[in-house]
């Protein structure tokens, strides 16, 4: 797609940094309600992300929020989990409810990204490629009023204005650091890494497969985390691991455990070196909100730079594009108000918005993270669990978040309930100086 938009640094109402899934959507939602949106990415598409190329309905419902035709080529529809550990396997359709539907879909970063982009586009955001944000620009306040960025091969210095900015830069998170926004470490951490294979056997599979009994070589201790094996329809599959990261696990090495997990697959598979369609790649997971406050002086983290990974099961599309759809109504309502306290007031709706909506699950979802770090409940689910379709059931309304608040099912009735008995409190912006 060719660059669009100002070639040396005229103003717009919003700058958005990162035409990720996070960033596209919400460009498009401000366009849509007729803000002057400004996207800037740094790569020029078409451009990979590390990625299992999964989606489940919760991130098809923002898919379809964005005007996506999910029928359309390219798309290719699973019907839902099957679970495999050791010579058990369980497999489950995903839940129908009111909010999310009964499928989930594969796509390749390579082109969902330019597709989210170009969305947002033909909304009304004009889209610059090729040019890298630096850093914010602040007033003498310590406000953000727009970016700094180097665009083109030649990386010409330019500068944006803007009223407010969203922050969309994925997990590590330039525009936040330069703010002070440092990473909570009490906040799970994984790491994931992925590679393509030819496999005519498994290209169109109806389910995602997840691998649970991910082992250590040197003392065979199930990791918590998954294999995963994701067909793509086009003669490929997309197979990586995700792992947590904690002090209980210890240390491993993931590209070692990915190679003698695949040797546990079937031959007829083809999930051998000879067969590979690209190299391993891997990425950092920032999971469970930890980076906050969310907002801070005229910036609002959005996906992965605000750490909105779900730590029981590595998601985060789905929760950039829902956070980047709130971010673009916080700032539709906000900068309808006259600059000044108003504003600020209607802006500081977004964190507590976010974690209204997501930190209790957050929270519940980080100690099923720590719980799986401890070998024993590992077990008692790779082991017993598993055994179970009800109880396997339940665990995939809980760990992809699709209990439905609006649903009768007494599943998503007893799910809510609990989720609603975990305490928590919206993080606060305690600076007490202006960002330097």
């Amino acid at each position: 797609m060719p660059a669009q938009g100002p070639a040396g640094g005229s103003d717009a109402d919003v700058i958005v940094v990162g035409a990720g899934p996070g960033g596209s959507s919400a460009a498009y939602h401000l366009a849509r309600c007729g803000v002057d949106v400004l996207l800037v990415e740094k790569a020029e598409f078409p451009r990979e992300k590390v990625c299992g190329d999964g989606l489940t309905p919760r991130a098809v419902h923002q898919l379809v929020r964005m005007g996506i035709d999910t029928s359309a080529a390219g798309w290719v529809r699973n019907r839902g989990l099957r679970f495999v550990s050791g010579r058990h396997r369980v497999e489950l359709d995903w839940p129908e409810g009111p909010r999310f539907p009964g499928y989930g879909l594969t796509r390749t970063r390579m082109d969902f990204d330019e597709l989210l982009a170009r969305q947002a586009v033909l909304a009304g955001a004009r889209l610059l490629t090729g040019t890298r944000v630096t850093e914010p620009v602040l007033d003498h306040g310590g406000r953000v009023v727009g970016v700094r960025a180097l665009a083109g091969p030649e990386r010409r210095p330019v500068t944006f204005g803007a009223q407010v900015v969203v922050a969309a830069d994925g997990g590590p998170a330039r525009l936040a650091l330069c703010l002070g926004l440092e990473r909570r470490r009490d906040r799970p951490v994984g790491t994931a890494i992925r590679r393509y294979y030819r496999s005519p056997a498994r290209h169109r599979d109806p389910y995602l497969e997840s691998w649970l009994d991910l082992r250590r070589r040197q003392d065979g201790c199930i990791l918590p985390g998954y294999g995963w094996v994701f067909p793509l329809g086009d003669g490929r599959v997309n197979v990586g691991l995700g792992v947590l990261n904690n002090a209980r696990t210890g240390s491993f090495d993931i590209r070692t455990m990915l190679t003698e997990w695949l040797a546990r697959t079937p031959a007829e598979w083809g999930l051998r070196e000879e067969n590979a369609a690209g190299p391993v790649r891997g990425a950092a997971l920032p999971m469970g909100f930890n980076r906050v406050p969310h907002y801070r002086a005229g910036m609002l983290l959005v996906g992965d730079c605000g750490g909105m990974v779900n730590p029981c099961n590595g998601e985060g599309i789905a929760y950039a594009m829902e956070s980047g759809e709130l971010a673009a109504e916080v700032i539709v309502q906000a900068l309808a108000r006259p600059s000044g306290p108003g504003r600020e007031q209607a802006f500081q709706r977004y964190p507590r918005e976010l974690h209204h909506r997501h930190g209790r699950y957050y929270r519940l979802a980080t100690g099923f993270a720590s719980l799986m770090a401890r070998p024993a409940f590992t077990r008692l689910v790779t082991h017993e669990v598993i055994r179970s379709p009800a109880a396997m059931g339940l665990m995939v309304r809980v760990l992809s978040n699709l209990v439905d608040g609006s649903s009768p099912d007494l599943a998503d009735r007893l799910v809510n309930l609990a989720i609603r008995t975990v305490p928590v409190r919206t993080p606060r912006d305690r600076s007490l100086s202006p960002p330097r």
